[in-house]
């Protein structure tokens, strides 16, 4: 009989079954012209927000409901892929194109991104750790540090 102390990995979803719950989560928000699927934080618990990028490759927008958590001004994510080991591509591109737009329950807002680091980032990870009980122990599936990603209001570029 296990002890108290066993600590067992937690178990995700098939990858295929979070691929699809967020495809579908940003379907529903583009059928409903984003009157439902995006929700602001609230207590312990995160919100939603899509974020459009620009592809690295592609030079393209690319659309993706994120979660996050209000710092101040500041809106914070995790560049997770469901607890997969690859980079979000969201992630990739911002650390190509770091201004994005982000459409919150609010309105739509002008960001720039960058990772928090040192004691920000311990900081904003505790903050994350309030809402996911188990946050270290999936993050310690990944073989890479998880980014926590600050998205900074900015102004827009006159002409655009």
């Amino acid at each position: 009989m296990p002890d108290g102390n066993d600590r067992r990995p937690p178990r995700l979803p098939r990858r295929r079954l979070v691929r699809l719950f967020w495809s579908a989560h940003r379907r529903v928000y583009r059928l409903t012209r984003g009157r439902v699927g995006l929700w602001r934080p609230k207590g312990r618990r995160w919100g939603t927000m899509c974020l459009t990028t620009v592809g690295r490759r592609t030079g393209r927008e690319r659309g993706v409901i994120v979660a996050y958590l209000e710092d101040g001004g500041n809106l914070v994510a995790l560049a997770m892929n469901g607890w997969a080991d690859a980079e979000p591509a969201w992630w990739l591109n911002l650390r190509e194109h770091p201004d994005a737009r982000v459409e919150l329950k609010g309105g739509p807002r002008l960001v720039r991104a960058r990772a928090a680091s040192g004691p920000e980032r311990e900081r904003l990870w505790a903050r994350w750790r309030q809402t996911e009980a188990r946050l270290d122990d999936l993050a310690a599936l990944r073989s890479r540090e998880t980014a926590v990603v600050v998205l900074e209001p900015r102004e827009p570029v006159a002409g655009r």
